[in-house]
């Protein structure tokens, strides 16, 4: 019955390409792999080397992203270690307090004290700090948490002109975080819940929140979801429009500089402007063969897309057919970005590539960890950069072009130089 993540899953998996007969496989059969997969890792954090449970009970279940994280494997296990050494140590101070004379016991209870607040120093050395990537310590007053949401947060956007932050969330929720306002519970928050039409009443779409993108003017705050629509709401939380003529998720969607458009791209290989007035289609466009990724205004009437068909389209509103196409990738282009000026387009691969185009020049980041050069007049690809080691799925210009950001499955940020493309990196530590 899940139509969609079934057709996603697919073409992810390569099924299509294995010579695996579908008939002998068993019903349920990956549903019961992942459920024995997820109780092996939770036996593992759970026991001792030498078989017995930590502290004679298993750990709470854990969730199918965290068990395929190996950090957060590893720091669940460290944390029953600690908690264990803790309970040890807080035992034989108490056993030493309790078995000394009243002298003796005084120092004992100096000692165990010392240990106490020995301890607490370090607790709070890890609770004070924390620790991010290139060793650079941030002290919980510096930093946020916004609680709220009840699954993964895909994707926040900030409120181009006020402190207003919006997360889309599988939880089939956005929210709007008002980080002026600070109550004892944190910042005020905004529930946007994303519903539909059945038998005459609106009821939860339970699809994920993929895509969100604020106007130019920060008072209207659009939104994508895996249920197919399109979404307008309010800076303060109400649903003005609904979009609706996707035939299955939308994946990605922004606002034009102007305010009066809207583009999306969706599962169904087509990506559409609207009518953000209106909330009518002015015009889909049916160019890609296979689902529609990402999308990115040039101007206020055209636009680059991107598709798992390795193929980046440049549109504008009116013509029926790409005005320039971009094949150079080896592999799902999972985004795209133009820079400030329009003349750099940017996009990146499943093939680990970035790729820039000139249109003078458009930039495409890959699963090929390439990131490349393009001439747009001739449509070939003129410079690959290629620092990356893994599937690159995220891009971003400096707001001057100066600078263009690449971000990959590697863990790694690439910061390169537009004058010349040299790389500015930090290495990992």
């Amino acid at each position: 019955g899940f139509s969609h993540s079934a057709f996603t899953f697919g073409i992810e998996s390569h099924i299509s390409q294995s010579n695996i007969n579908g008939a002998l496989v068993p019903p349920a059969a990956l549903i019961s792999i992942i459920q024995k997969g997820l109780q092996y890792v939770e036996a593992e954090v759970s026991i001792n080397e030498d078989g017995t449970l930590f502290d004679g009970r298993p750990i709470e279940s854990l969730s199918l992203i965290d068990a395929v994280m190996p950090d957060v494997v590893q720091t669940r296990q460290q944390a029953y270690r600690d908690k264990l050494a803790q309970q040890h140590a807080a035992a034989a101070a108490a056993a030493a307090a309790a078995t000394n004379q009243q002298g003796s016991a005084k120092n004992g209870e100096n000692t165990a004290n010392g240990e106490e607040n020995g301890a607490h120093t370090i607790t709070n050395n890890h609770t004070d700090l924390m620790e991010v990537d290139g060793d650079v310590e941030i002290p919980p007053n510096k930093a946020v948490v916004l609680r709220g949401h009840e699954s993964e947060v895909f994707i926040c956007a900030w409120n181009p002109v006020s402190d207003l932050l919006a997360s889309g969330s599988g939880d089939s929720t956005a929210r709007i975080w008002n980080l002026s306002e600070n109550s004892t519970n944190g910042p005020t928050q905004l529930v946007l819940r994303h519903c539909i039409r059945e038998g005459g009443q609106d009821v939860p779409s339970n699809k994920d929140v993929t895509s969100l993108d604020w106007n130019s003017e920060g008072t209207l705050l659009a939104t994508g979801s895996y249920d197919g629509f399109a979404r307008i709401w309010t800076k303060d939380g109400n649903l003005a429009s609904t979009l609706g003529q996707h035939k299955g998720p939308i994946f990605a969607l922004k606002w034009n500089k102007k305010g009066n458009f809207i583009l999306s791209a969706g599962v169904d290989k087509t990506t559409i402007i609207w009518d953000a007035h209106t909330g009518e289609a002015k015009q889909q466009f049916p160019f890609h063969s296979a689902p529609a990724l990402d999308v990115d205004w040039q101007s206020n009437n055209t636009f680059a897309s991107c598709s798992t068909d390795m193929c980046i389209h440049v549109c504008k509103l009116g013509q029926d057919r790409p005005i320039k196409t971009f094949q150079g990738h080896t592999n799902e282009v999972n985004a795209i970005k133009w820079d400030p000026t329009g003349n750099l387009l940017a996009s990146c691969s499943d093939d680990m590539t970035l790729k820039v185009i000139q249109v003078v020049g458009a930039l495409g980041a890959s699963f090929d960890s390439t990131v490349r050069l393009w001439d747009v007049d001739r449509g070939i690809c003129i410079h690959t950069l290629t620092k990356h080691q893994e599937p690159v799925y995220s891009v971003a210009f400096s707001p001057d072009g100066r600078y263009l950001a690449s971000g990959s499955f590697d863990k790694c940020v690439h910061i390169w130089n537009t004058q010349g493309w040299h790389c500015k990196e930090q290495p990992p530590e």
